[in-house]
């Protein structure tokens, strides 16, 4: 049963909502609040970078890579990272 959206229907749309619960609380408890602060005001000007940091972060959490809380600091390295734009120069002969 579709309620109009495209296909996704009620259960797809509670599962992706409990998953994003999951995601934050994880978040919020691997980062410390300053960080987490910087990373919801960069996912409102930059969502798909804000997404590679949270896939990121999720990966060295479930890898046991965090134990110590993420600070502010370190956040920061991870966004300079990320973000970096990859150079590609193309050498014609």
């Amino acid at each position: 049963m579709t309620n109009g959206m495209d296909g996704v229907d009620m259960n797809q749309l509670a599962q992706m909502k409990q998953l994003e619960e999951m995601k934050r609380a994880v978040l919020s408890r691997i980062l410390t609040k300053e960080a987490f602060e910087r990373l919801s005001r960069i996912r409102s000007v930059n969502p798909t970078l804000a997404n590679q940091v949270d896939i990121y972060l999720l990966q060295i959490y479930q890898t046991g890579k965090v134990t110590d809380p993420i600070t502010d600091e370190k956040l920061k390295d991870i966004l300079k990272l990320l973000s970096e734009k990859k150079d590609f120069k193309i050498k014609r002969k």
